[in-house]
């Protein structure tokens, strides 16, 4: 089995556009894909990619409760293949109910994405999402970009500080191009990480002494998908210096484990 945790899938109608969005934030770096949920399977399956844990993220407040149904619509289409993350913006007006919503339409998780958001991590107008979810629900954080200031990894550390139940996914080694100030910051914390959008810019010694760091058994690997190719993410992952046990729990078991699935 192999559970890629981060991929982003948009209705066919308006995948594309969203995949040159995403390009368009990051500079103009290419998105190997279309987002839709076709090439998800037909590029993941082709690499040996049985699982998908798949999010949109609201970049407004009024998209929440439309990607949550889409969400929701491609598990229940699929429900052998894919694993949802509901999204949430702090500026929805009804953040419990919708909360109590994801839970009921049997999401797994909640993704946020603040440097699209335009929020801080740790802006108190967020924590009415933490304080429903703590306890319940992981949450997968964006973490770095050294262009903002809205996903550090210090602002999380104070998220998770504050929300000591709050189970804390933080994407791209807690930290993109800030992986090891991330990952020195949050080795002790208890928190859960994936590889996505990391190990193309490492080498695999560097990304062997990250997981060791956090854990082995708080890792998952993942594409980020539009942005990468599972071949490419799984041929990276294959050369990292790592034991068979700790590749099985990257690979699969730490995301089975973590959301009882």
């Amino acid at each position: 089995m192999i559970i890629d945790a981060h991929a982003h899938i948009f209705p066919d109608k308006i995948a594309a556009k969203a995949s040159d969005g995403i390009s368009d934030f990051y500079g103009g770096m290419k998105v190997r894909f279309d987002g839709t949920l076709d090439a998800l399977f037909r590029e993941g399956e082709s690499a040996g990619v049985t699982r998908f844990i798949v999010q949109s993220v609201a970049t407004v407040p009024a998209q929440v409760t439309a990607i949550n149904n889409f969400i929701s619509e491609s598990v229940r289409k699929f429900p052998k293949k894919l694993i949802g993350f509901g999204a949430m913006h702090p500026d929805f007006p009804e953040i419990e109910k919708e909360v109590e919503r994801i839970i009921s339409l049997g999401l797994k998780g909640i993704k946020l994405h603040s440097d699209f958001q335009q929020f801080n991590i740790d802006d108190e107008r967020a924590f009415p999402i933490y304080e429903a979810a703590e306890g319940r629900l992981p949450i997968l954080f964006h973490l770095g970009d050294p262009r903002y200031d809205f996903s550090t990894p210090e602002r999380l550390m104070n998220v998770v500080k504050k929300f000591p139940r709050l189970t804390v996914i933080g994407a791209h080694f807690a930290g993109w191009s800030m992986w090891d100030r991330a990952v020195e910051l949050f080795q002790h914390s208890g928190i859960y990480t994936d590889c996505s959008s990391s190990l193309y810019a490492m080498t695999p010694e560097h990304a062997a002494e990250l997981i060791r760091k956090i854990g082995a058994d708080r890792v998952m690997w993942g594409t980020d998908y539009p942005m990468w190719s599972a071949r490419d993410e799984l041929e990276l992952f294959a050369k990292v210096p790592l034991t068979d046990e700790e590749r099985e729990l990257i690979l699969y078991k730490n995301a089975l484990r973590l959301l009882n699935v």
